[in-house]
């Protein structure tokens, strides 16, 4: 995945959600919380471990704890994949 490509990133984060959660759609609006789109602790690790598997990353718990909002973790993860892009240039 390139760096411009960050909108595909998203896109692929509400597709395992709608996994995850088992619904026919999720809107990710970045103000809202994973507990008000009906997601619970074990969607969350679910996700979590989706997205490191999906995008070969790591997401750091303890960076994950104070994450508020759905926007701010799309923008962790979307950070993570380019910091790995980054690296791998390297």
């Amino acid at each position: 995945m390139k760096p411009d490509k960050s909108a595909e990133v998203e896109e692929i984060m509400r597709k395992l959600l709608v996994k995850i959660l088992r619904k026919k759609k999720v809107v990710l609006d970045r103000k809202l919380t994973f507990k008000q789109i009906g997601a619970d602790s074990l969607d969350i690790i679910q996700l979590m471990v989706a997205i490191e598997e999906t995008f070969d990353i790591e997401l750091i718990d303890e960076d994950c704890q104070v994450i508020n909002d759905i926007g701010g973790f799309i923008d962790y993860v979307k950070k993570r994949v380019s910091l790995k892009q980054c690296q791998s240039l390297s």
